[in-house]
């Protein structure tokens, strides 16, 4: 630097001489031109969708640390957040055993019966969204906690009565407290997110009974970022989807085609399954990427974006799955 001042139009007309590196024509050896490339701000301004998972080797304090960055960078998040061990820990605490089923195509969920979901009515939107949302503030954010409920912000049908498979026989089981979520008030988030609030989403969701009823967090987080064309984060307590469960080194860095998402469906286990199905629900529903990253990383969303997880795009389904 020579320390020489230069006007406002000398600067605007040195910024319209500059010439892209991926455009530099053979005579323009004196030009100057960026160093970048060029620029595809297209995404700019996709709300970031951060799925908290509820396991016990989950730990926040990253997560919030990064959402408080992100905010006061000027990105637009919201936060959606599970709790079933919680909900098991309180169930037991209160003498229940907590139930689960299996479907006939082999994903393991939650039976809620009437007293299940009032301990899950107690839990989700009322400790754990409470005590996210304080946490937020703490560190900053004008976090703003919804249940489902709340503005019919999660709606959809009730399926009172399940397939599960018992014993090696289907079975109907009625009783059940859950639904499928079809619909998002996205209008609500979108003008909280206008405001500069931080939405912080838990279920349950709203019935068309008019009743709230369980839903997976997972999916409720696919639906959100599918209806705010978002990207969404999944953070978890393992590095991402791994070819085999038990070896960390067998990472799946990128879903990006049909071929690989049938492999990634293939390869899922466990509650790994429903997050590679809630990828797949946010993509078609418009999402603009699906990361499934470690919730224990460094700033675990900026090291999601950048790389570290299991990243699906758009080209890795074709149509409704």
């Amino acid at each position: 630097m020579n320390g020489k001042q230069y006007t406002k139009d000398e600067l605007l007309s040195a910024h319209d001489h500059l010439i892209d590196n991926d455009n530099v024509p053979e005579d323009a050896e004196d030009d100057l031109w960026t160093d970048g490339g060029i620029i595809d701000d297209e995404d700019e301004n996709a709300p970031i969708v951060v799925k908290i998972g509820g396991a016990r080797a989950v730990n926040p304090a990253g997560a919030l640390g990064d959402i408080a960055h992100l905010t006061a960078n000027g990105e637009d998040v919201v936060v959606v957040h599970g709790g079933s061990t919680a909900v098991d820990d309180t169930l037991e605490a209160l003498g229940e055993e907590p139930e689960y089923v299996e479907s006939p195509n082999g994903i393991v969920g939650r039976f809620t019966d009437e007293r299940a979901m009032e301990v899950f009515e107690m839990v989700m939107p009322g400790k754990l969204n409470t005590d996210l949302t304080a946490d937020l503030q703490a560190e900053g954010v004008r976090a703003v906690g919804l249940s489902g409920v709340d503005g019919s912000l999660l709606t959809g049908l009730r399926k009172s009565a399940v397939r599960v498979v018992e014993d090696g026989k289907k079975k109907i089981r009625r009783g059940d407290h859950s639904g499928k979520i079809e619909s998002v008030n996205a209008s609500l988030l979108e003008t909280l997110l206008a405001e500069n609030y931080t939405p912080v989403v838990t279920v349950p969701m709203l019935a068309d009974d008019g009743t709230p009823v369980n839903a997976d967090a997972d999916r409720a987080a696919a639906a959100i970022a599918g209806a705010l064309g978002g990207e969404l984060v999944v953070l978890t307590d393992v590095p991402g989807l791994l070819e085999n469960p038990d070896n960390e080194t067998t990472l799946i860095e990128q879903v990006a085609t049909p071929a690989e998402m049938a492999t990634a469906k293939d390869v899922a286990e466990g509650f790994m399954t429903k997050k590679v199905m809630a990828a797949t629900e946010a993509l078609n529903g418009g999402a603009k990427s699906v990361v499934i990253a470690d919730a224990n990383n460094r700033d675990p969303i900026t090291a999601a974006q950048k790389g570290h997880g299991t990243k699906f795009t758009p080209a890795a389904v074709e149509g409704p799955q």
